[in-house]
């Protein structure tokens, strides 16, 4: 394995879809501005009752920017404050990931595949290789937090297409 895999897999990943998340927010902001919707409404929303809200997907996708990369990088993992009160306060923190992701080098992860990552996971705590960590379980993690956000602001009403998720795709409608 490359010494810069686990950053080339990482890093770059999270920086692009920080971007598309950012953009997302932004459609949600201006949608609810259009349309009379209270940000807090929105916010509030889930898919079902026993899922977690809208704000809270975003917070937990962002976070594992942080969850991933700082202990990849031989880092302590930064305190995680709550920012669901607002899209300002979530575009924010996005922000800061990004700010966060553009300090990581490569030589950073040199050890990241032989470190043993422990992170919470639900009720329990996992405790994985770097490589297992990343590949396995943060990305899809983070992934499956940002899909959740699309499909909450595609529940309602926010005109999105698949290039608004991945930045790759373009949909003439």
């Amino acid at each position: 394995m490359s010494p810069h895999f686990l950053f080339d897999a990482s890093v770059p990943v999270f920086a692009r879809y920080l971007i598309q998340l950012q953009g997302l927010l932004t459609k949600a902001a201006a949608h609810c501005a259009q349309q009379g919707t209270p940000e807090a409404a929105l916010l509030q929303a889930r898919l079902a009752h026993d899922m977690l809200p809208l704000g809270v997907q975003v917070e937990i996708a962002v976070n594992f920017v942080f969850r991933a990369c700082a202990p990849l990088a031989g880092q302590i993992v930064p305190p995680l404050s709550e920012h669901r009160e607002s899209l300002a306060r979530l575009q924010t923190r996005v922000a800061a990931a990004q700010a966060f992701l553009h300090t990581l080098q490569p030589h950073d992860f040199a050890a990241a595949a032989e470190r043993t990552i422990h992170d919470p996971a639900g009720e329990t705590t996992v405790a994985l290789d770097g490589s297992t960590f990343l590949q396995q379980y943060a990305l899809p993690n983070f992934f499956f937090h940002l899909s959740m956000v699309y499909a909450l602001l595609r529940q309602h009403g926010l005109p999105l297409s698949k290039g608004d998720f991945d930045g790759w795709h373009v949909y003439r409608g």
